[in-house]
């Protein structure tokens, strides 16, 4: 996937071959921001354009901008999972929060 990021923003970035230009879309907040350029320049300075216009929209509108990612994550999953997982954490001689976060690292670098 072909990201960009500004502000502590990201955008997936696709090339459109039937419309022969570049798009994009902010990922991590509920809003529906896309923009597009029919050069990388173009595109970048559409994201950055796209950014401070929901940053100033958000102002105008007396609300607080959504951020990508807040550092907290409320997971449920199976409680085999969750004892393995407890337990893998302790013969690493780390904590459930450590080993996760790690675990979460790992596979976001393998996806991104």
């Amino acid at each position: 996937m072909n990201t960009m990021t500004y502000k502590g923003y990201t955008a997936r970035v696709e090339y459109d071959e039937r419309d022969n230009i570049f798009v994009g879309r902010i990922l991590g907040i509920r809003n529906m921001i896309s923009f597009h350029g029919e050069t990388v320049a173009e595109l970048r300075a559409e994201f950055e354009l796209a950014v401070k216009d929901y940053l100033a929209d958000c102002k105008q509108q007396g609300i607080h901008p959504e951020k990508p990612a807040s550092g907290k994550l409320l997971l449920r999953v199976p409680p085999v999972v969750h004892g393995r997982a407890i337990v893998a954490a302790q013969a690493a001689g780390k904590s459930l929060n450590q080993w996760a976060t790690e675990a979460l690292q790992q596979a976001a670098r393998a996806n991104g």
